[in-house]
């Protein structure tokens, strides 16, 4: 992975590890809207940059904070699903930076979208409020729901019916959206699991037949159908975009 170092967009610049980040530029000229990635638990993997690329050539500047910077998966991931469950830490910081990030950067327009996918879309519903549009993807939602979408930005939602990681997902996040008044549109794919978008499996081998198990298992033409709200739905709310 390209090493951006984002540092110096942290909040505490205090020679703490660098902040490791992968951006993906669309084609032609700016200024585009940003997006913030925000990654599976196995990290900015060939799955996450083939993400980041896909809304590159749909319009947007992406770049995908390495929340593992500190030490990678295995040192790090306990300490990153902790902030999740609190709702601040390090990985809320290092989101913040590529946000800062992108606000620095000439060819953006300063509106900006946070994308997340499982892990990832726990964090994208965290922290919709400092955002112009959220797009989670079978996200973890947070324990308080309610709260953590109280002054949330327009918000679009992939969840599939057969994932068993995050069951009910869908329903919880439209209830609470709906509930805070929150611009949405919230799906459910009846015939997708766990991590429909990616392209091919990730994660340890050994764990595959673990994973299928909870409802792990691509889905191309759910998939299909959430890029294209996706991208419906960020054209409107951030403006620019390949539309």
């Amino acid at each position: 992975m390209p090493e951006l170092d984002l540092s110096a967009f942290t909040e505490d610049n205090d020679g703490s590890p660098r902040l490791r980040a992968y951006v993906a530029r669309p084609s032609g000229e700016g200024p585009w809207p940003g997006v913030v990635l925000a990654h599976e638990a196995y990290g900015v993997d060939a799955e996450m940059r083939r993400h980041a690329d896909r809304l590159a050539e749909l319009g947007y500047l992406t770049i995908v904070p390495d929340l593992y910077s500190e030490g990678g998966l295995m040192r790090c991931i306990v300490r990153v699903m902790r902030a999740l469950s609190v709702g601040h830490g390090r990985a809320f910081t290092d989101i913040a930076a590529g946000r800062e990030w992108l606000l620095e950067q000439p060819e953006c327009t300063g509106r900006i979208g946070v994308v997340g996918f499982c892990m990832g879309g726990g964090f994208a519903i965290a922290t919709a409020p400092r955002f112009d549009a959220a797009a989670p993807h079978y996200g973890v939602t947070p324990y308080d729901v309610r709260e953590a979408v109280r002054g949330a930005c327009p918000t679009v939602a992939s969840y599939g019916a057969r994932d068993k990681m995050v069951p009910g997902g869908a329903v919880k996040l439209r209830a609470a959206l709906d509930e805070a008044g929150v611009v949405n549109d919230v799906k459910e794919y009846p015939n997708a699991g766990h991590s429909f978008m990616n392209v091919a499996p990730n994660g340890p081998r050994s764990l595959q037949l673990v994973l299928r198990a909870f409802g792990v298992k691509r889905d191309p033409e759910s998939a299909a159908d959430a890029w294209r709200r996706l991208d419906a739905f960020f054209t409107e709310h951030l403006g620019g975009g390949r539309g």
